[in-house]
């Protein structure tokens, strides 16, 4: 038996996501295709020029969506719960402490936040 036989066969899975793509059209008429790359994209760590790529082509993280969708939630249930309605509060915290989550499932792990109490809901009203 030689080494080969242990190693189980490589999947390239992004590769051929992307080989699908090209042959369905995806890659026709890309912006800037053709033109060369300036070099600031051949200089530092490669993660960092994945980050400039896709923040320039408009890219949000999932995390960064829900960031967003939490917080705009956030201010309204601030609005519910300065009107008194206190039927909703329970119903709208809920569907906030599940996005959050969500959240923090997706997000990288220092910046996870914790469930909003209805203490803290109060804290913030003041």
């Amino acid at each position: 038996m030689t080494k080969d036989d242990y190693q189980p066969a490589y999947n390239d899975l992004i590769g051929d996501i992307l080989k699908k793509h090209e042959k369905e059209g995806g890659m026709d008429n890309l912006s800037g295709s053709g033109k060369p790359l300036s070099r600031e994209y051949f200089s530092g760590d490669t993660f960092q020029h994945f980050q400039r790529i896709a923040k320039d082509a408009g890219y949000k993280p999932y995390w960064l969506e829900l960031q967003y969708e939490i917080s705009e939630a956030m201010s309204n249930l601030e609005k519910i719960y300065k009107d008194n309605r206190t039927l909703d509060i329970e119903k709208e915290l809920q569907k906030i402490n599940d996005k959050i989550f969500e959240y923090n499932k997706t997000c990288p792990s220092p910046m996870q936040k914790a469930p909003v109490t209805i203490n803290a809901l109060k804290n913030l009203a003041k």
